[in-house]
């Protein structure tokens, strides 16, 4: 291995220990490529359904993690997992289109979108390591993410306190807090990510020039992706996350 790989390799397992020292890091130890990185391909997901898809060592420790959330009659259940490339773009370009279609201005549709969706190449939940969560056997809201089901009355709030209290011992880290400082995608309570695979993933996606990909997808609405816009999309709704999921 070539001494400048090595300081890599052996600066990104530190980091993962730092966050989390009882955890196991083999995760950490190899190089992302592109495709793994934009949601367009990764061996290391397993699983057959889009709740069920997962990094291979986030899907380890969300078993644990919901084998001990049982113990408490929570039963964790996995809204949506890994997403790819194409289905996020399906999210995206479905909205872009409503939003226009009922009056609003491409870069006024764009700006709707993405206070809760991200565009596609741009997603966590690319990577497998991020999971939208509810509790299985509350009873079941119409449109189940919503701020309010996980706080007060709300039929999340017993999942909500355990994990407040749990979800970081086995590497799960709430990402868009509910932080009045925080820019970028609003609060999302059922949001966590795997740490030790994330971090590691969001240092490398930190290296991409998001523009040009993005430009190349051909994605709709992207010839209004300026380069303020997106070097504000990158800050705010890339960067501007819980501070224990960035190093």
């Amino acid at each position: 291995m070539k001494r400048k790989q090595f300081i890599k390799t052996s600066i990104l397992s530190a980091t993962a220990l730092a966050v989390l020292p009882h955890l196991s890091f083999t995760a950490v130890q190899q190089q992302f490529t592109l495709n793994q990185l934009i949601g367009k391909g990764n061996p290391d997901i397993v699983g057959d359904s889009y709740t069920s898809k997962m990094h291979k060592e986030a899907k380890k420790a969300f078993l644990k993690m919901k084998k001990a959330a049982a113990e408490e009659n929570i039963q964790i259940e996995v809204v949506s997992a890994y997403r790819s490339f194409e289905r996020q773009k399906q999210i995206f370009e479905g909205k872009y289109n409503r939003f226009t279609n009922q009056g609003l201005s491409p870069t006024e549709a764009i700006e709707k979108i993405i206070e809760y969706s991200t565009i596609p190449g741009t997603s966590r939940h690319h990577w497998g390591t991020d999971i939208d969560i509810i509790d299985g056997n509350a009873p079941r809201p119409k449109n189940v993410l919503q701020p309010e089901h996980f706080h007060g009355t709300g039929p999340f709030c017993k999942l909500k306190s355990w994990l407040t209290e749990n979800a970081n011992s086995f590497g799960f880290y709430e990402v868009y807090t509910d932080n009045a400082n925080r820019k970028g995608f609003k609060y999302e309570p059922w949001h966590f990510s795997y740490a030790p695979v994330s971090i590691p993933m969001l240092q490398e996606y930190k290296k991409l020039d998001v523009k040009d990909i993005l430009q190349k997808e051909k994605i709709k609405g992207s010839e209004h992706f300026s380069e303020a816009f997106i070097e504000k999309y990158r800050s705010e709704n890339v960067l501007d996350i819980n501070p224990e999921l960035l190093s």
